[in-house]
């Protein structure tokens, strides 16, 4: 009877173990997908933004992020509208988790840094601003890094790992120590001849680099994988 039981409890085990194992593998190929959407719309995105800054040096034309997940909402709902939804399960319901905080702190973080960030340049001299400027991009990078870390551990993928830790922290690094401005510096010259192009469209294609280190390229490679 004890020997019964013994193979009733490593049977259940094994299913137990083999369900888990199917649901992670489901929930890849889902969020790779997903993944790879996202990166495609932001790098769309970014490089639209920085082109029309820099043709019309206007600024307000970052507000267009705001649009963005509900941009990559319809994209990813459109691409999807045919095939089965992926059976809910605790690795799903992680991920999703996962994202969700993420969504929630980045768009806190950018709205009120933004706001911030305005309401500086109004009451502060230009060099008091340039201290004081909190510049969520790279704090935003940071965090996207961090969610594509953790939805790797979840999901076992070393690449979704590694693409989250090369395009968050390497992101957050380039944009802290001005790589671009010093580039300028030193290979162009005088930066100020080139303020619509490293104001305008260098942080698009910044973005859109990171995104696809960060988001592409680990969704393509969860798409694929068997």
């Amino acid at each position: 009877m004890e020997a019964n039981n013994n193979m009733t409890a490593e049977r259940s085990l094994e299913i137990i173990t083999a369900q888990i194992a199917q649901s992670r593998k489901d929930v890849s190929k889902d969020v790779g997908l997903s993944l790879y959407i996202a990166g495609l719309c932001t790098m769309g995105t970014a490089i639209i933004i920085g082109t029309c800054t820099l043709l019309t040096n206007n600024g307000l034309f970052y507000l267009l992020y705001f649009a963005l997940p509900f941009v990559i909402w319809g994209v990813s709902h459109y691409v999807k509208r045919n095939q089965a939804p992926v059976p809910s399960s605790f690795i799903g319901s992680m991920v999703a988790k996962t994202w969700l905080t993420f969504a929630i702190f980045a768009l806190s973080f950018f709205v009120f840094a933004n706001l911030f960030d305005h309401l500086v340049a109004r009451t502060s001299s230009p060099d008091v601003a340039v201290r004081l400027m909190i510049q969520p991009f790279r704090t935003i990078l940071l965090l996207m890094g961090m969610c594509v870390t953790i939805t790797g551990y979840i999901l076992k993928s070393r690449w979704l790992v590694w693409c989250g830790i090369i395009g968050g922290i390497g992101g957050f690094i380039w944009e802290t120590f001005n790589v671009t401005g010093t580039l300028f510096a030193r290979f162009a010259g005088d930066i100020s001849n080139y303020c619509g192009v490293v104001q305008g469209l260098i942080p698009g294609i910044i973005v859109a680099l990171f995104a696809f280190i960060g988001l592409t390229l680990p969704g393509l490679m969860l798409k694929r994988q068997k």
